[in-house]
């Protein structure tokens, strides 16, 4: 393939990839076709973080809710709670909060909440009567996940840290690069949503680039909407989508 390689995550973390990708040659461009907005704190969140000593585990499901997550721990608790066990869906999320000094754990394969639940730290937890855990999160998702919990009796509450809208100028700007592109990178399903509606009606062209995606649930709503040539990242880290894009070039 002689085209670009579009990365629609934070412009940050489309740098960080493009440098890497960029070390095998493989040319990119960048469009987040996700604008994140904080979350404003009502009095129902700021409980729950001042109750967080009362959570066993914390689940944080992006970098982006990680950030969200520790200022507002930083502001209420000078130092973490102890007896928390931290988990992140992905080691780039897990990375974060090692950073600022949580011992988080994440799987060791996968990256969605299949891969979360299989980790071997919750056949204990579950065996507690009054286990409760946090998840932080934007405004929705990991509903599968939460449910699996409380099927295995946990009580388990969301902390909204942001809100995902449809970035302004998104149609113009995807029209602009659509020339130059091959490929695309869409790690969500709201992602997706967007850029097929930025897409307008060059959706029955754009629909045949390689569509990189980061799960299955992902690559079938891709395929429900008609694209043609759906590649699944082994997770959504920067490692396993060049590992996916290296794979399948050529």
């Amino acid at each position: 393939m002689s085209g670009c390689l579009l990365l629609t995550r934070q412009p940050a973390e489309n740098q960080r990839l493009a440098a890497s990708l960029a070390e095998h040659g493989i040319a990119t461009c960048s469009l987040p076709l996700l604008a994140l907005e904080p979350c404003p704190e009502g009095p129902r969140e700021r409980q729950r973080m001042l109750d967080l000593d009362l959570y066993q585990a914390v689940v944080v499901v992006s970098p982006v809710a990680a950030r969200l997550g520790l200022e507002r721990l930083d502001h209420y608790w000078p130092q973490p709670p102890q007896g928390v066990a931290w988990l992140a869906v992905g080691g780039g999320t897990a990375q974060v909060l090692r950073d600022y000094g949580l011992p988080a754990e994440c799987p060791a394969q996968g990256q969605d909440s299949e891969a979360l639940l299989a980790m071997p730290l919750w056949p204990p937890l579950l065996a507690r009567p009054d286990l409760k855990v946090l998840i932080w999160r934007g405004e929705d998702g990991r509903e599968h996940l939460a449910d699996q919990l409380r099927a295995a009796g946990a009580r388990v509450d969301y902390l909204p840290l942001y809100a995902r809208r449809m970035p302004a100028g998104l149609e113009a700007e995807l029209a602009e690069l659509a020339p130059q592109i091959d490929r695309v990178l869409v790690l969500s399903v709201q992602a997706l949503r967007h850029w097929r509606e930025a897409a307008g009606g060059h959706w029955q062209a754009q629909r045949h680039w390689r569509c990189f995606v980061a799960s299955e649930r992902i690559a079938a709503q891709a395929r429900e909407w008609g694209c043609t040539d759906v590649v699944t990242c082994r997770g959504a880290d920067d490692a396993a989508v060049v590992e996916a894009v290296l794979s399948s070039s050529g």
